[in-house]
């Protein structure tokens, strides 16, 4: 009598754990599943069954998605045709979810690949081995539903109560004993950006002043604007704890005052647009102290107000102090001339002359930045330029300008090569030029 032939059978263990606890341990849960497995495909050794070495764990990972590293491996070998069984511990070992895992099924049976807990005898090839599946996987993903409306009660319950229920503690606070703790060094930064903000009334120009001075919070990244906003708008700083958006009274000690707070969101609340007028109405004349007329008179700003409408001039000292009347060279429209000034600077910035130029200053002056990183500064310089409230556009305007000649026919403009090498250095990253020296 021969004996049949038995065809070997791979056999892929896969295991779980939806919390990362105990997995530092040298005998964790996820080596007691294994073994588990490993035991029973021992045992049916007879029937061609032998584990393979791949491992297929996912250690702190929620059986509620689909989304892990392993399992995903796993599929790959299955759809590979590399895997004959796939054997678990427990069927939520595999999925919790009744869709995910009529996924997984699919993916089984496409591929002629049989599935096996361990701990829950059964077959799926019989209607009632389907049936017992499905009862299996609807109390597991009940349990995980369960689970989940508890764990959210206790923690509205907390914040309720103003505890801190983890996850990452916000710039200027440190975790201790689960408790918010303020660290001195980052909470100094935080109450800086939110009295300079008040000051600045731009959180564009604050986060440009910041990555100039190469301030970074604690995870190593620049401050840009959009984390300028979000710091602005967190509760925690003035004693809160948020939930669902309702703030509750804080356990932890406040680093921002009530006062300082509302100033900053007074100014929150106005659109950019008011912002943008108030601090014109505030800034003085981008070329005060730059224009001057033909015969060398320094030209001073002036306005006059006709049926409600502000009308702004730059007028010769000559014709101020009436030793002369005026003529269109000594009474020019403000914004005409600032518009033409600004134009050829932001004209200027694009020619290779300019940048050369810039680059050979720099060099001169030890800036180790290459002459691509000077053009790439140059030219990011005319889009950024929009973007500049009132007042940062007047202190360009006199960073870069010497001085400004107004004729009859013309305007001759005379402009600084070193206010030109000291944009750059303000709008390079800190980290680029770092970069630039260790070079």
């Amino acid at each position: 009598m021969t004996k049949p032939i038995v065809h070997k059978r791979r056999c892929a263990i896969y295991t779980r754990k939806s919390s990362d606890e105990g997995l530092e341990q040298e005998f964790n849960s996820l080596d007691a599943q294994r073994e588990a497995c490993g035991n029973f495909v021992a045992s049916q050794r007879a029937e061609g069954w032998f584990a393979l070495d791949h491992r297929y764990d996912d250690g702190g990972f929620s059986g509620g998605t689909l989304d892990r590293p392993a399992l995903k491996r796993l599929i790959d070998d299955i759809e590979a045709s590399a895997v004959d069984i796939v054997v678990v511990y427990k069927i939520d070992r595999l999925s919790r979810s009744l869709m995910d895992f009529a996924k997984l099924v699919e993916i089984l049976e496409r591929n002629n690949v049989t599935f096996v807990s361990v701990t829950q005898a059964f077959s799926t090839t019989t209607s009632m081995g389907r049936l017992t599946l499905n009862i299996l996987l609807s109390f597991a993903q009940f349990e995980r539903e369960l689970s989940g409306e508890r764990i959210r009660d206790k923690i509205a319950a907390s914040r309720k109560r103003g505890i801190w229920m983890g996850g990452w503690a916000p710039f200027g606070y440190q975790v201790k004993d689960r408790k918010l703790v303020i660290s001195e060094a980052d909470a100094k930064v935080v109450r800086s950006i939110f009295d300079r903000f008040i000051t600045l009334r731009s959180a564009t120009l604050h986060a440009r002043e910041l990555q100039t001075k190469g301030v970074r919070n604690r995870y190593g990244r620049l401050l840009d604007k959009g984390s300028i906003y979000k710091l602005l708008s967190n509760r925690v700083y003035i004693g809160e704890a948020v939930h669902k958006g309702t703030a509750y009274p804080g356990e932890h000690e406040a680093i921002i005052d009530r006062r300082t707070w509302d100033r900053a969101h007074a100014i929150l609340q106005e659109s950019p647009r008011k912002r943008a007028t108030t601090a014109r109405a505030s800034t003085p004349a981008p070329l005060k102290g730059l224009i001057f007329d033909s015969n060398g008179n320094a030209m001073s700003p002036t306005h006059t107000r006709r049926r409600g409408k502000q009308y702004r001039y730059y007028v010769s000292q000559a014709v101020l102090k009436a030793k002369t009347e005026a003529t269109a060279a000594m009474r020019v429209p403000a914004g005409e001339i600032e518009q033409i000034v600004v134009g050829h600077i932001r004209r200027l910035l694009a020619q290779p002359e300019m940048i050369v130029a810039t680059w050979k200053q720099l060099k001169r002056s030890g800036n180790p930045l290459a002459e691509r990183q000077v053009r790439d500064a140059l030219l990011s310089f005319d889009k950024l330029w929009v973007d500049l409230f009132p007042a940062e556009q007047t202190r360009i305007v006199q960073l870069l300008v010497d001085k400004v000649v107004v004729a009859p026919d013309r305007a001759d403009i005379h402009l600084r090569i070193d206010g030109f090498s000291s944009l750059v250095q303000e709008i390079t990253p800190a980290e680029a030029i770092k970069t630039a020296r260790a070079a």
